[in-house]
Formats: C-alpha cells, sequence, structure tokens
C-alpha cells in the first residue's frame, strides 16, 4: 500500500515538473515556425513586416495588425510577434 502510494506521488510530481518543460518546448517550436513565415512575408528582407506584406501571408498578424504595432510605427518585427504569441 505504501509503496501504491509512493509510486502515485512520484509520478504526480514528475507530472508537474514536466508540465512546464513541455510548454517551453512549445514556445521554442512556435518562435521558430514564427520565425520562418516571418522571412518568407518579409519580402524586401529589411527585418521588418508591414500590414501590406502580412496581407495575405500571415492572415492574423494582419487581422490584428494595429494591436501589435501599437506604438503605430507601420510596421511589426519578428520579436514583437513572438511576444505576442506567447502571451
Amino acid at each position: 500500500m505504501k509503496s501504491s502510494i509512493k509510486k502515485i506521488i512520484a509520478i504526480a510530481l514528475s507530472s508537474l515538473v514536466a508540465i512546464p518543460l513541455l510548454a517551453l518546448a512549445d514556445d521554442a517550436s512556435r518562435d521558430k515556425e514564427i520565425a520562418e513565415r516571418f522571412a518568407k512575408c518579409d519580402v524586401n528582407h529589411d527585418g521588418k513586416l508591414t500590414r501590406e506584406e502580412a496581407n495575405g501571408c500571415m492572415p492574423r498578424i494582419y487581422d490584428h495588425f494595429s494591436y501589435i504595432d501599437s506604438s503605430n510605427k507601420g510596421y511589426v518585427t519578428v520579436s514583437e510577434i513572438q511576444a505576442m504569441a506567447n502571451r
């Protein structure tokens, strides 16, 4: 009986440790995917994505462009998109 309880506790604790690690892996893979898509959409390769570049290429960014570009620069960077996605 005590052995079973110890095993259950060990499994529960290991699960609690594993969940944040999986989230970090998800963030890293999401960041990589965003960077790859950003590079394809940034047609002039200036490291900035305008609303026009996002149109058709990154529709979710296009739809939320003004929210991501909160300072109204007229462009967003890959790090701004990644930060928004990781919230």
